[in-house]
């Protein structure tokens, strides 16, 4: 047995299969969003989420302060917007990651992914201090599911992958 240090989590959680989505908020005029693998459902009734952000990301300021974020689950398609929300794609400083995405909003007028498997359009309810992540406590107003799209993208072993069937 070995100590516990971060490219030991890494090694061990790579075998944990995630979906993957991208949070999306704005505030004002500035929009946000930010790829995650950290979200699940935290309750139906009431119904709610939670997902982990990593503190240094971009769009937390933009989340915390509008108080509203939709999180947008991919479809197997998609992975080259997770790789673009995700900064794998080099864009300049004063890009816009939204220029050319259709785009719709329900309740709380955070951008919502039309293309997406489905959406939970959330209100924060609490937050707490995860040390190097903020966890969020979402309240779901909305969500829409998209039934002719057939597959997630999901991650796992360090890779995207598409499931084949879910028979």
């Amino acid at each position: 047995m070995t100590a516990v240090d971060s490219q030991s989590m890494r090694n061990t959680l790579r075998y944990w299969v995630s979906g993957v989505s991208i949070v999306t908020t704005q505030h004002g005029d500035k929009r946000g969003g930010v790829t995650v693998s950290a979200f699940n459902s935290l309750s139906v009734e009431p119904p709610q989420i939670l997902i982990c952000l990593n503190k240094s990301v971009s769009s937390l300021p933009l989340i915390l302060a509008s108080g509203i974020f939709a999180v947008n689950i991919l479809a197997a398609h998609q992975l080259q917007l997770s790789d673009l929300f995700g900064g794998r794609v080099q864009l300049p400083d004063d890009a816009d990651r939204f220029e050319g995405l259709t785009l719709k909003t329900a309740v709380t007028g955070a951008p919502i992914l039309t293309d997406c498997l489905a959406y939970l359009d959330c209100r924060i309810k609490q937050t707490f201090d995860g040390d190097t992540h903020q966890v969020i406590i979402g309240e779901v107003l909305a969500t829409e599911t998209h039934n002719l799209i057939p597959f997630p993208l999901v991650y796992y072993n360090r890779k995207y992958r598409a499931l084949d069937s879910c028979d």
